[in-house]
């Protein structure tokens, strides 16, 4: 059960703190900042901090089983998988293109 609502954009979630994180994504609210260059996070704020955090030291746990590239982020690491497989999931629905990144489609 989901029992949060977004007023926003009718998103639910399991927790009030869920729902609270997913807020920020309206009203801009910008909460962790890197101390090393002082860009601000919103939204899952923690999270994304450490993993920008990564690219400053240089730091890339997640290494391509096929190619070998190493990203900082599991879904770095899922997202290039997917060229590998061919998959593009996103598809334009005047034209027919598909594309493997939801952003690539937009800018189309």
């Amino acid at each position: 059960e989901r029992p949060y609502k977004c007023s926003k954009c009718d998103k639910t979630y399991r927790r009030k703190d869920y729902l609270l994180n997913h807020q920020r994504r309206h009203t801009g609210e910008r909460l962790f900042q890197c101390p090393l260059c002082s860009k601000r996070f919103s939204f899952s704020g923690k999270k994304s901090l450490r993993i920008h955090q990564r690219s400053h030291a240089a730091e890339r746990p997640y290494p391509c089983a096929e190619c070998g590239k190493s990203f900082n982020c599991h879904s770095g690491l899922v997202r290039h998988q997917m060229i590998h497989r061919g998959e593009r999931p996103y598809k334009c629905f005047e034209c027919g293109k598909c594309y493997s990144r939801k952003e690539h489609l937009q800018n189309h």
